[in-house]
C-alpha cells in the first residue's frame, strides 16, 4: 500500500502541471451540466417490488376508463374575473398538450368554464402510466404553466395531485440547495480561517469541497438520463461532498503544515502527509463509500440513487484530497504552512480577548494533561460517557416510521394551500383513492363475491363511498376503487389499508376465490415504509461487519476494530434518539421554529446510519493511527494513547465542527427530508467527536491495556500490513509479527 501512494507522490510531484490541467479541464467542462444537475431527477421511486401497491398499479392498464394517479389543475378564481379565468383556461389546455402521460378528459373545457363563479374552478387529467409518469407530468406541468411565476397574476394556476405534490418538493430542493451552499461555504471559510489563519490554507479545502460538488452535479446529470434518481441526491451529495472534501483535505494540510513546523522540508513534509494522512484518507473514503453501497441491499430505487450519488462525491473527494490537493500545496510553496499578516492578526485580536495561560517549555499541552485526566479515572469516565450515549438513544426505542409529501412542504407554499383548498371541495380522500383489484386467474370474476365486498367495504370505518366493481375485457379481474374519509398520508387512510389487508377483514372473501391486491397512495407509502423498516437489520449487519473487517486490516488489532464497532453504533442510536426528540415528540419546535411530524421519514434511518458509520469510520482510522504509530515507537499504551490524541484531537475536533456547521446549515434550510439527515449527522458527529473519540476511545483503552493490541500469530500471518504511521519498518521497535495473549 505504501509503494502505491509513493508511486502516487512522485507522480504527482512531476506532473503537478498536467494534473491541475486535467482538473481544471474537469472542472470547466462539469459546469454547465452541473448547472442542469436536476433537469432529469424525479420526485418518486418510490414503488416497491412485488408489493400489493405495485401489482393493483399495474393491474389498472386492463382498466381504461380508470387512471391510477389523479392530477388536477386548479384556477385561483378568488377575483372573479371572468375574462383573466377564460383566458388561464385556454392557456393551460395548450399547455397539456405538450406534456406527455397527460392529456384532457372530454367536456373538460366545458365543465371548466361553467365553474366561473366558483373560488376554484378545477381542470382533472387524465394520466397514463404509473406514479412515476405521474411525478414527471407534474413536474412539466408546473413548468409549461409557469406555476411559481404567477404568484400575483389575475387567476394564479396550481397543479394538483399526489404526485404533484412530490414535484413541487422538486423546486422548494433546489432553492433549499442553493440557500444551503451560498451560506454553507462562507461559514466553513471562517472557520478555515481561524484554524490556519492563512487565506491560501483555509481556500484550499473549500476548493475541494466546491470541485467534488460540482463534478458530481454533472455526472448526476448524465446518469439522471438512464438511471432513476431521487431529486434528494442533490442535497445528500451537496450536503456530504462539503463535508467530507474538506475534512479529508484538512486532515493532510494539518499533517502537512506540523510536519512544517517539526523542521521538515516542504517536499519531505508533503511525502509524509500523504503516507500518512493521505492513506488514511484513502483508506476512510473507500470505506464510507462500501458503507454507503449497504443502502443496496435496500430495494429501493430512491435509497439506491442517493447512495450513488453520495458514494461518487466521497470518490472525487477522495481523488481531489490525493492528487489535486499536493499539486496546489506544492505551487503554492510557503504560502500554504505559513500565517498571513493581515488574517493572523485579526486571528490573534481575536484570541487575545481571551486570556490565554502561558504554558512552560516541555510542559504537558491541553490535550495531553485531558488525556492523562480521563487516564486516571477510566471507569468513572467510561461509565459516565457510556451512560450519556444511552440516555440520548432511549427515546429511539419508540421511533415511528412515516413517508409523506404534503407534511414535506412549507404551510404557505403554493401548491400545499392550492392541495388544501381542493380538499374541502371534493374532500381529503378523493385526490388518493384506494384501488383494489381482484385477479380470479383463469376464472371468470364472480359479479357475487364482488358485490358482497363492496358492500362490506361501505360499512367499514374510514370509507367515504365505493365504486360500482368494474370487470376488465377478458372478464378475469376486477377493479373496486374506494375513497376514503382522510387524505392518503393520515393515519386514518394507513389504518384503512390495514383493514383492507386483513386475513380477516372485508376481503376475507374474495380471497377465497381471487387474489387481492390493495394500490393506491396510501398503499404505496405504507409499502414503501415496510421495505426500509424490514431491511434496517441487512444494512446493520452489513456495516457491522465490514466495519469490523476493515480496521482489523487497518490496525491489526481483534479487540480494537471491535470497541470501535460497538461506539459506532451507539453513536447511531443516540443520532436516532434525537431525531425522535426533535421530529418526532417536537420537544424543540419552540426553540428551532419547526411544527414536528410525528414521525421519522422512512429514508432517514438507513441512510443515517450508512453515513454515520462511515464517517464515524473517519475519526476512528485518524486517532487510532496515530495512536497505533506511537505504540510501534515507544511499546507503552498509555504513553501511545496520550501522545497520539494529543496529535489529533485538534484536527478531529476542527473537523468535526466543520462536519457539525455543514450539516447544521442544510438542516436549517432543508425540507423536512433533508432537515432530519442534517439534524441527525450533526448530532452524531458532534457527540462521537466529543464523547466518544475524547473520552470513551482513551478511557477503554487504559481500561484494556495491552489487549488493545491483541492479534492471533496465525491471523497477522493473514494480514496485509498498510503501515497507516508512514514509517516502514524503520520506525518501529523491535516487535514480533503479531502480539501474544497479554499475561
Amino acid at each position: 500500500m505504501q509503494r502505491a501512494i509513493d508511486r502516487l507522490i512522485r507522480l504527482v510531484a512531476r506532473r503537478r502541471r498536467i494534473v491541475l490541467g486535467l482538473w481544471v479541464v474537469l472542472l470547466v467542462a462539469a459546469l454547465p451540466f452541473a448547472a442542469r444537475q436536476t433537469d432529469h431527477l424525479t420526485a418518486g421511486g418510490f414503488e416497491v417490488p412485488g408489493s400489493g401497491s405495485l401489482a393493483a398499479a399495474d393491474a389498472l392498464s386492463q382498466f381504461p376508463s380508470v387512471h391510477s394517479q389523479s392530477l388536477v389543475i386548479v384556477f385561483d378564481n378568488q377575483k372573479h374575473n371572468r375574462r383573466a379565468l377564460l383566458d388561464a383556461i385556454g392557456r393551460a389546455a395548450m399547455r397539456i398538450h405538450e406534456v406527455k402521460s397527460v392529456s384532457l378528459p372530454p367536456k373538460s373545457l366545458a365543465y371548466a368554464g361553467a365553474s366561473v363563479k366558483q373560488d376554484f374552478v378545477l381542470m382533472p387529467l387524465l394520466i397514463k402510466g404509473k406514479a412515476d409518469n405521474a411525478v414527471d407530468a407534474a413536474v412539466n406541468l408546473r413548468k409549461k404553466l409557469d406555476v411559481i411565476g404567477q404568484a400575483h397574476a389575475a387567476v394564479p394556476v396550481h397543479v394538483v395531485g399526489q404526485q404533484a405534490l412530490w414535484a413541487a418538493m422538486q423546486d422548494v430542493s433546489k432553492s433549499d440547495l442553493q440557500k444551503a451552499e451560498t451560506s454553507g461555504f462562507p461559514i466553513v471559510l471562517i472557520v478555515l480561517l481561524a484554524i490556519f489563519g492563512s487565506v491560501a490554507a483555509a481556500a484550499l479545502p473549500l476548493v475541494l469541497g466546491v470541485v467534488a460538488v460540482l463534478l458530481t452535479g454533472g455526472i448526476i446529470f448524465f446518469l439522471s438520463q438512464s438511471l432513476e434518481m431521487s431529486v434528494f441526491v442533490t442535497n445528500i451529495a451537496s450536503m456530504l461532498g462539503i463535508g467530507v472534501a474538506v475534512d479529508y483535505s484538512l486532515f493532510i494540510l494539518a499533517r502537512y503544515r506540523e510536519e512544517i513546523h517539526a523542521g521538515a522540508t516542504p517536499d519531505d513534509a508533503r511525502a509524509t502527509a500523504m503516507r500518512t494522512s493521505g492513506l488514511a484518507v484513502a483508506v476512510s473514503g473507500v470505506t464510507v463509500m462500501i458503507s454507503l453501497a449497504g443502502l443496496f441491499l435496500i430495494d429501493s430505487t430512491m435509497l439506491r440513487s442517493m447512495a450513488v450519488g453520495a458514494i461518487i462525491v466521497v470518490a472525487i473527494a477522495i481523488l481531489a484530497a490525493t492528487t489535486l490537493l499536493p499539486a496546489v500545496i506544492q505551487v503554492l510553496g510557503q504560502r500554504v504552512y505559513q500565517r498571513g499578516r493581515v488574517i493572523g492578526a485579526i486571528v490573534d485580536r481575536v484570541k487575545g480577548v481571551v486570556p490565554k495561560r502561558e504554558r512552560a517549555p516541555g510542559a504537558p499541552n491541553f490535550w495531553t494533561r485531558w488525556t492523562g485526566v480521563i487516564m486516571r479515572r477510566p471507569v468513572v469516565f467510561a461509565i459516565i460517557s457510556a451512560a450519556l450515549m444511552l440516555l440520548i438513544a432511549v427515546p429511539a426505542t419508540g421511533l415511528k416510521w412515516g413517508t409523506a409529501a404534503l407534511a414535506q412542504l412549507p404551510s404557505n407554499n403554493e401548491t400545499r394551500l392550492a392541495f388544501e383548498h381542493v380538499e374541502t371541495v371534493l374532500g381529503p380522500g378523493a385526490l388518493g383513492p384506494v384501488n383494489v383489484v381482484a385477479s380470479f386467474g383463469d376464472n371468470t370474476a364472480d359479479t357475487g363475491a364482488l358485490d358482497s365486498f363492496a358492500s362490506a367495504v361501505k360499512t367499514t370505518p374510514g370509507v367515504k363511498s365505493v365504486n360500482k366493481p368494474i370487470v376488465s375485457k377478458d372478464g378475469h379481474t376486477a377493479l373496486v376503487v374506494i375513497t376514503p374519509t382522510a387524505g392518503p398520508e393520515t393515519p386514518e387512510a394507513l389504518d384503512l389499508i390495514k383493514r383492507l389487508r386483513a386475513p380477516t377483514g372485508p376481503a376475507a372473501g374474495l380471497r377465497k376465490l381471487a387474489t387481492v391486491d390493495v394500490g393506491g397512495v396510501a398503499a404505496e407509502n405504507k409499502d414503501f415504509t415496510t421495505l426500509v423498516s424490514g431491511s434496517l437489520w441487512k444494512l446493520l449487519l452489513f456495516v457491522l461487519l465490514f466495519s469490523y473487517l476493515v480496521l482489523l486490516v487497518m490496525l491489526r488489532s481483534v479487540i480494537l476494530p471491535l470497541k470501535a464497532v460497538v461506539m459506532n453504533l451507539l453513536t447511531v442510536a443516540a443520532a436516532y434518539g434525537v431525531l425522535v426528540m426533535v421530529f418526532q415528540y417536537g420537544w424543540f419546535d419552540s426553540v428551532i421554529g419547526f411544527h414536528h411530524l410525528g414521525y421519522i421519514n422512512a429514508p432517514t434511518p438507513p441512510l443515517l446510519l450508512a453515513i454515520v458509520f462511515g464517517l464515524s469510520m473517519d475519526y476512528e482510522v485518524f486517532l487510532l493511527s496515530r495512536i497505533r504509530e506511537r505504540y510501534q515507537a515507544t511499546g507503552d499504551n498509555r504513553t501511545a494513547v496520550a501522545e497520539g490524541l494529543a496529535a489529533s484531537a485538534q484536527t478531529i475536533s476542527s473537523a468535526a465542527l466543520i462536519m457539525v456547521l455543514v450539516f447544521a446549515v442544510f438542516a436549517l434550510t432543508g425540507l423536512p427530508q433533508v432537515k432530519e439527515i442534517g439534524v441527525g449527522l450533526s448530532a452524531a458527529i458532534f457527540l462521537d467527536a466529543t464523547l466518544v473519540r475524547l473520552v470513551l476511545v482513551p478511557a477503554t483503552m487504559e481500561l484494556m491495556g495491552k489487549w488493545n493490541w491483541w492479534l492471533p500469530g496465525w491471523l497477522a500471518r493473514l494480514l496485509p500490513d498498510l503501515d497507516l504511521e508512514g514509517g516502514g519498518a524503520a520506525a518501529k521497535i523491535a516487535e514480533p509479527q503479531s502480539q501474544p495473549l497479554p499475561g
